[in-house]
Parts: structure tokens; C-alpha cells; sequence
């Protein structure tokens, strides 16, 4: 039996999205791109599921798009560059409404970069390295990277890794801000498993416009960014009640108690 290209597990909110063709460095090929769109969809429509976690199978997290199906080297059906427009699952990715944790397991390359930047949260493997090869492949990126990066790391540091196509190792994502952390490979899932839980235990309606208010205020100015906050702060208050909050109040208190041990 065939292994499907993409595996879905859900347990206890949390779901886990791994690109299943470790034998191509899950490459995104157009049944894998389709894949996880459809996946996404099943998931938005699944308010049991709170947080997502991406990751990769084998050595690989995603070496970006399946060149070789791209080049016309291996059989699909249709245009495949076409196809990459219709299934932008980078946008697919962004519009998700609850928190996406990447868990990158190794190698996250052009387009695997891009799925990368496309979370919201990133744990890297001590396996992991970055690179951006599109000026080396001579195509020019579709899916946000020459924008996201330079925000998140600087200019010039994007333009040394878009200009080079050299790869950048775990350590130096994270001393880059690229990463949040970087752990063992055996520690790489449950460290991304606590990090979801942590995120559950939040306030599932506030979490979803937390994450709308940064990502659309983050392609804003600062000022147009303090004004959506503002308004979203003023809609999002007149739906609680002093006893809501009271109560949210107890919960946040107890929980630092436990964290500090007090």
C-alpha cells in the first residue's frame, strides 16, 4: 500500500500536519501541495482543534517544491507550474485562524523555507538548516520570503542568505531571531507538543483575534498597526462581563502560582 504524502493525527486539540516523502526531502509535489489544502480546510472546520503543529518526516522538514515535477522528470497530470498558483498553501497557512507551530525536523529549503516563515511559531531541531536557493534554481520567490525575511532577521543578513543560496545552521537562526529555539532532535516534538498545550489553556475566541491583530498590523505601519489593536481591543471588550474576567483573573493567578512554585 502506497503511504499517503501527508499524514494528519489528532489528539487533544492539537493536531499534527507531517509531510510524508522523506525519499524526496518532502518536496512539495502537486498531490502533496493539494494535500495539505485540503487539510486545512478539514482542520478550520474542526473547533475541537486548537493548535497546529507542521513538521516533516525523515531528514527533512520540506526542500521546497518537487523541481523534478516542475522540470517535467516525473509524471503529474496538467500544467504543473500552473498548479503552484492554484494551491498557494503559504496563503492557505497564513489565513489559518488558530496558532501553527513548525517543528523543523532538518533541511528547510526555498520553498520549505517559505512553508517555514508561513508559521507562527518556530521550534528548530539541531538538525535543522535554512537556506534560500531561488537565484541558484534562477526563479524568483512567490510565496513571501523576499518580503517576511528581511523583517525578521534584517536586510542585509536576507540579502546574504538570497544573494548566496548558502544554508544557515540551527544555532545562527536562532542567534538571528529566526527561531524561537533550537533543541535536541528527540526533544524537538514534545517541546512543541508542551508549547501547544500551553497555547490551549489560553482563551480559545481571544487567541484566534490575537493572532489576526499581529499578522494584519505587522503588514501595516506602526501607527495603522496601533489603530487596528485599538479597534479590535474596544470590539473584543464588549463581549466580556465583569464575571468573565473575575474568572480568567483566578485562572491566570493560579497558573503563575504553579509556574513559580509559590
Amino acid at each position: 500500500m502506497t503511504e499517503p504524502v501527508l499524514e494528519l493525527t489528532r489528539s487533544d486539540g492539537i493536531a499534527i500536519l507531517t509531510l510524508n516523502r522523506p525519499a524526496q526531502l518532502n518536496a512539495l509535489s502537486r498531490e502533496l501541495r493539494s494535500a495539505m489544502a485540503a487539510s486545512l480546510v478539514q482542520l478550520e472546520a474542526d473547533k475541537s482543534i486548537g493548535v497546529v503543529i507542521l513538521t516533516g518526516a525523515g531528514r527533512a522538514f520540506c526542500a521546497g517544491l518537487d523541481l523534478k515535477e516542475l522540470g517535467g522528470e516525473s509524471p503529474t497530470r496538467g500544467d504543473p507550474t500552473a498548479a503552484v498558483a492554484e494551491t498557494d498553501i503559504v496563503r492557505a497557512l497564513h489565513h489559518f485562524d488558530r496558532p501553527i507551530i513548525g517543528a523543523v525536523n532538518g533541511v528547510a529549503v526555498t520553498g520549505g523555507f517559505e512553508l517555514a516563515l508561513a508559521c507562527d511559531v518556530l521550534i528548530a531541531s539541531t538538525e535543522a538548516r535554512f537556506a534560500d536557493t531561488h537565484a541558484r534554481v534562477g526563479i524568483l520567490p512567490g510565496w513571501g520570503l523576499s518580503q517576511k525575511l528581511p523583517r525578521l532577521i534584517g536586510i542585509h543578513r536576507a540579502k546574504e542568505l538570497a544573494f548566496t543560496g548558502n544554508y544557515l545552521g540551527a544555532s545562527q537562526a536562532e542567534a538571528w531571531g529566526l527561531v524561537n529555539r533550537v533543541v535536541p532532535p528527540e526533544e524537538l516534538l514534545p517541546t512543541c507538543l508542551a508549547l501547544a498545550r500551553d497555547m490551549l489553556s489560553c482563551d480559545r475566541p481571544t487567541l484566534r483575534e490575537y493572532k489576526r491583530v499581529i499578522d494584519e498590523g505587522f503588514a501595516r505601519s506602526f501607527s495603522e498597526g496601533l489603530k487596528l489593536e485599538q479597534e479590535a481591543s474596544r470590539e473584543h471588550a464588549r463581549q466580556l462581563s465583569p464575571e468573565m474576567i473575575a474568572a480568567r483573573r483566578a485562572g491566570v493567578q493560579q497558573r503563575g502560582r504553579s509556574q513559580s512554585g509559590a
